[in-house]
């Protein structure tokens, strides 16, 4: 990217439209309520032959205290100090405000460029709001229409000639997944880069304090947070070189995603959009890191999220919030184990850890538990190992014999990793019952190392090598035709 586009200005204006176009899909929730963009939102954005990242903010007010409105205030002041470019919008249809005036005055002073647009600046009825941009002292307003592309290429024309002096940005990528892999491949998972890193998707129900978290890795109030329930409703996505215990930093991409309540409980629209963004975000994740309260921990929602993880193949760790709260820790954390490996047998084993994002304890084992469950999730068996295994397994416990034929298992090989996918060749496969094939899961769980990660075990006919196998009755073949001939 070559450079930082951030778009402000009064709510309802149109900002979250303009972003979407920019980036070419829905990734900000709009509305015709004023104030659903709380949180920064990045995305890469296009315009013609530009390619740049392009920040969504909160609608600013003139709140400056320590409400809602007011801490959103000082986020969206964040993001015109970050950005290389901002795009201050009006709405050419209510004109100049008061409000816009003031805003105008604050970007003059802390802004390094500046373009003024007058959105919703199709037909006449806008023509009066676009001669009063002129008077708010940033040059000629770009004239928008974001709802229906109109404008862009006069704001193509303002940026161009800005985009030549910026540092250029690494685009990121989503994560590779279900990779095959072969014996003579490399058994080291990839090791996360600045151009690559670790992503990492943090969930869990409203308020369980993930936006405290994730200020709390970057070491600044970065997101919206408080006592409300329901502050993110957008899942951002926010870079961040997080060192460990041992001083060993690792590039991480971290999705703070929106409190996922019960569907029931669900009703709002805005929400239905929040929770379906949060769930597209686990697509686009390495870890997912389940946040949990301590206070109320695996509830059926927390359950869901977990299984959402493990059915999309991610790897899983689950976090323990509000750890600082809890006066009997150690009985605490044994009913916590106890009912993990109860309620999520399909994680068995998967990091559990304790944490306060509030005083920042704990986050050093967080560190080292999402860092192990992303090496699990790209581990490596060879076919030789899973074969003296797997005659070791049919030893100990021999498959069923349905209908009096017992299913034989002639060989096994790993397939893919991320997560790790293997291949069991047998007879009968639709025949093989679901409690063997858990069976052979939990021993490759225990015996190769693999705790908590998603385990992908196919069952497949091996191809029979009798030739003769499929021919109809009807009629001699040919073997039988030759036999025939040689006795006459």
């Amino acid at each position: 990217m070559s450079f930082t586009l951030a778009i402000v200005g009064r709510p309802n204006v149109g900002k979250s439209t303009l972003f979407n176009r920019l980036v070419g899909k829905r990734l900000a929730l709009v509305d015709d309520q004023p104030g659903v963009t709380r949180d920064l939102r990045e995305g890469a954005g296009r315009l013609a032959d530009l390619r740049f990242t392009v920040i969504d903010t909160a609608g600013l007010e003139e709140a400056t205290d320590d409400s809602l409105q007011g801490r959103m205030r000082r986020l969206t002041e964040r993001a015109v100090d970050m950005a290389d470019v901002c795009l201050f919008m009006i709405d050419a249809r209510a004109g100049v405000t008061p409000t816009d005036e003031i805003f105008a005055d604050i970007l003059r002073k802390r802004a390094r460029h500046v373009i003024l647009a007058a959105n919703k600046a199709e037909g006449s009825a806008a023509d009066a709001g676009v001669y009063d941009a002129f008077g708010l002292g940033l040059g000629e307003p770009v004239r928008l229409s974001a709802e229906h592309g109109e404008g862009l290429n006069d704001l193509y024309t303002h940026l161009m000639p800005l985009a030549d002096g910026f540092a250029a940005r690494a685009e990121a990528e989503a994560p590779d997944t279900d990779i095959d892999v072969d014996d003579e491949g490399p058994d080291a998972p990839r090791q996360p880069t600045a151009a690559r890193p670790l992503q990492v998707a943090v969930m869990g129900r409203p308020n369980a304090g993930k936006s405290t978290l994730i200020n709390r890795i970057l070491g600044e109030d970065r997101l919206l947070t408080g006592p409300e329930a329901g502050i993110t409703r957008d899942a951002i996505s926010l870079r961040v070189d997080w060192a460990g215990p041992e001083g060993d930093t690792v590039p991480m991409r971290i999705f703070d995603t929106a409190g996922m309540r019960r569907k029931a409980k669900v009703q709002e629209k805005l929400e239905k959009l929040s929770v379906g963004d949060g769930l597209r975000a686990v697509k686009f994740a390495e870890v997912v890191v389940i946040l949990l309260d301590a206070e109320i921990p695996f509830e059926q929602q927390d359950l869901r999220l977990a299984d959402l993880a493990e059915r999309e193949g991610r790897a899983v760790v689950v976090a323990v919030n509000k750890w600082d709260l809890e006066e009997e820790k150690q009985a605490k954390l044994r009913d916590l184990r106890e009912a993990f490996e109860r309620l999520l047998p399909q994680l068995r084993g998967a990091p559990l850890v304790t944490v306060s994002a509030r005083t920042g304890k704990g986050l050093d084992r967080l560190h080292t538990a999402i860092l192990r469950a992303y090496e699990v999730w790209n581990r490596r068996v060879t076919t030789a190992q899973l074969n003296r295994w797997l005659t070791g397994m049919l030893e100990q416990h021999p498959p069923p014999a349905p209908q009096g034929k017992r299913i034989k298992l002639r060989y096994m090989t790993q397939a893919k990793t991320r997560p790790p996918g293997f291949v069991v060749m047998c007879s009968h496969p639709d025949k093989m019952p679901d409690s063997y094939t858990r069976y052979l899961v939990n021993g490759l769980r225990l015996d190769f190392d693999m705790p908590g990660t998603p385990i992908r075990l196919y069952m497949r006919s091996q191809n029979d090598k009798n030739p003769y196998k499929g021919r109809t009755k009807s009629g001699p073949s040919k073997l039988r035709k030759h036999t025939e001939g040689r006795r006459s």
